[in-house]
């Protein structure tokens, strides 16, 4: 039996849609991401699989039996469903220690591994207003998971935060699955987040889940030229392009939007056909380089690990059919 069944969640605002119909299961320890732009739904719908927002039609079974709605029932929420905001919403001047007592209800060995788990026992003496936004936010996770529930819920859990904060944010969510052993759902407008952590992403527009499936699949699969904006830049291809690509490679002709990775795209010296251009740009991103090329007609983006050229170099591009995507 799945964890987590939602089946037809709708909710209308005002006159338009903030989610409809939404339909998707989570297994036991399987981590889904729901990616998505701004306003496409994905808080109301966390809210709504943890209790706090009432559907307007369709249900959330949470091992079996019914998640109710505030409109059901007296104190919103359910008992083994952890949501955390990206707010943190910690109380001021107390210690953390304070913040995480009122709520404990565990033995003091399972508390010690999750305040290590959160990498927090070295500041359980200090004020919440003297924390950074990074330990305030693994100290809301501690909090959140101090009342022993089987699913957490995280809401941007890295917006705001610096590099390093995030890295260590990141270690804390991959412990609370592996040692914890807590199943998650995360949201996160970031793709290196998302794709980098998931097993199976949500995709989210204007209220509606338009694809679905395993991180290779959104990454190199999308069904539209809006989930592939989401998770990394991509070069949709011109009709000239097109032309000269079909020559050497077997194209779908009745395909009318075609794109191409930048990572899958090759420079090779220049010869004299219809697939050479003229570097414009080039752009240093630490572990690689991204090539601008003006190539048939428009500027092609390339990504190198390594740079031996130059602006106003002329070369060549060189595609495999395997790495070409239909729209």
């Amino acid at each position: 039996m799945s964890l987590l069944t939602v089946t037809g969640i709708t909710k209308k605002r005002d006159e338009d849609f903030a989610l409809s119909d939404i339909t998707f299961s989570q297994q036991p320890l399987r981590k889904i991401a729901i990616a998505g732009e701004t306003g496409s739904g994905k808080t109301t719908l966390l809210k709504i699989i943890a209790g706090l927002i009432q559907p307007d039609s369709g249900e959330v079974l949470f091992e079996g039996e019914k998640v109710s709605g505030p409109e059901e029932k007296l104190v919103p929420g359910h008992d083994f469903i952890a949501y955390v905001s990206q707010q943190y919403e910690l109380q001021k001047f107390l210690r953390v220690e304070q913040v995480l007592t009122y709520d404990n209800t565990l033995s003091g060995n399972e508390a010690q591994l999750l305040f290590e788990v959160c990498r927090i026992t070295e500041f359980m003496k200090r004020r919440t207003d003297e924390l950074s936004g990074g330990e305030k936010q693994r100290v809301a996770l501690a909090r959140a998971l101090i009342t022993s529930p089987d699913l957490l819920l995280l809401d941007e859990p890295f917006s705001n935060l610096d590099i390093i904060h995030k890295n260590i944010l990141k270690l804390v969510i991959d412990d609370i699955s592996d040692r914890l052993k807590i199943t998650c759902i995360l949201v996160s407008h970031d793709p290196l987040d998302t794709l980098s952590w998931a097993d199976e992403i949500l995709v989210l527009k204007a209220g509606k889940l338009i694809q679905q499936g395993t991180p290779e699949d959104i990454y190199q699969h999308p069904v539209s030229e809006y989930v592939a904006g989401l998770f990394g830049k991509y070069n949709l291809l011109n009709s000239e392009i097109l032309k000269s690509l079909s020559a050497i490679l077997e194209i779908k002709k009745e395909s009318k939007n075609i794109f191409i990775r930048p990572e899958n795209i090759v420079l090779v010296p220049a010869e004299n056909n219809s697939l050479c251009g003229k570097i414009t740009r080039i752009i240093y991103f630490g572990s690689y380089y991204e090539v601008e090329v003006f190539i048939s007609g428009m500027t092609l983006l390339v990504r190198e690990e390594e740079n031996t050229l130059k602006v106003g170099d002329e070369v060549s591009i060189s595609v495999q059919a395997s790495d070409i995507c239909y729209l």
